[in-house]
């Protein structure tokens, strides 16, 4: 007991760092920003208290409604996308061939890149004159030998595949011996086929798409989610897949192997253990990435940041980079509105975390 008493300043003294942090960057800076949301302060005055105007302001907000959109469609999207690719991944990487730990050091890579390097390659890649358009250029000009390459290994695979049924032997659409016969066969009728000048490369103008203008994906007439904040959710997937892969890797590692014994016995097929055996044992799992993924997009700013006006302000603002604008914007600064939309943002996420508890109540103890 004497123990246990004199061991408590010793702990106290270890977390006094953790703690003192979070007092003031977390507890303090949340109360003061919700203090100033129901002010007027402007950074340059003494604030006095107005009431809910503040809120009443944001709401009223063309710009910010636009930011609820754009972080509600990127949140929603870009977690999808990067919990179903970090899953197959981590399926992919949790198998035991030669090398593995090459390729899972490899995919890795993307994570420890700064955000702010690899949006600038982004921007390069999605210029005007960038390698997407070049790509899409090329695949126009190489379109008649791609296509014939496609449909003589299509119709190679099918006769293969039935010759082999008419004798009796088993023989799978996706065989892979076939498909390599099916694919020789194509490349050599292919490769005919050109030096016969039947087809050939053509002459296509450049591909010319501005991928950071003012255009948006609409359903209906509604504007959905613009082709810059679609660029920035192609970037933010593939940089958070390699880290919530490794959630999902640790999450493999402690799945019995007795259960897939069990459906190989029973004769399941891969996609058949992946739904009936991974995806379930992976729950726990899956709500942390979910809930994280949310968390994380939710605040997105600084790919939006760095992009700054290469594109339009309404395709890309975030409720992150709309707060930030707010508090340090040239003249008066509305603080106040900047505080209430922190404020709201917060609740959102508080609500989304709320509904994921709801439905995965055993997930989240």
């Amino acid at each position: 007991m004497r123990r246990g008493f004199s061991q408590t300043p010793t702990a106290y003294l270890f977390l006094a760092p953790f703690l003192v942090t979070t007092a003031v960057f977390f507890f303090y800076a949340f109360g003061r920003a919700v203090y100033y949301s129901f002010t007027d302060f402007n950074l340059f005055n003494t604030p006095q208290l107005i009431g809910v105007k503040p809120y009443a302001d944001v709401l009223g907000d063309p710009s910010f409604r636009r930011a609820l959109g754009n972080s509600l469609v990127f949140a929603v999207l870009t977690t999808t996308l990067q919990t179903v690719g970090a899953l197959l991944m981590a399926v992919a990487l949790n198998n035991k061939i030669r090398g593995m730990s090459f390729f899972r050091s490899a995919w890795y890579m993307p994570s420890i890149t700064s955000s702010v390097v690899i949006t600038l390659i982004f921007l390069w890649l999605f210029q005007r004159r960038g390698i997407a358009n070049y790509v899409i250029t090329q695949a126009q000009a190489y379109a008649p030998l791609l296509l014939t390459f496609l449909g003589v290994l299509l119709v190679a695979q099918v006769v293969q595949v039935l010759l082999e049924r008419a004798r009796r032997l088993p023989a799978g659409w996706f065989d892979p011996a076939l498909a390599a016969m099916s694919a020789l066969v194509a490349l050599a009728v292919t490769a005919g086929l050109a030096w016969a000048g039947v087809v050939g490369v053509r002459e296509v103008p450049p591909f010319d798409y501005q991928y950071f203008a003012d255009k948006w994906i609409e359903v209906g007439s509604v504007r959905v989610l613009s082709i810059p904040l679609l660029v920035v959710v192609i970037q933010n997937t593939f940089t958070t897949i390699p880290t919530l892969m490794l959630f999902f890797l640790a999450g493999l590692q402690n799945i019995p192997g007795a259960l897939y014994e069990a459906a190989d016995i029973d004769g399941a097929t891969p996609w058949q253990k992946l739904t009936r055996v991974t995806v379930p044992m992976l729950h726990p799992v899956t709500f942390y990435v979910i809930t994280v993924g949310l968390i994380g997009t939710m605040q997105m700013f600084d790919q939006v940041a760095v992009i700054g006006t290469a594109a339009p302000g309404d395709t890309l603002i975030t409720l992150a980079y709309y707060v930030y604008t707010n508090t340090f914007k040239a003249g008066a600064a509305p603080v106040n509105m900047a505080s209430a939309g922190a404020i709201i943002l917060a609740l959102i996420i508080l609500a989304m975390v709320f509904v994921q508890r709801r439905f995965f109540p055993s997930e989240a103890q």
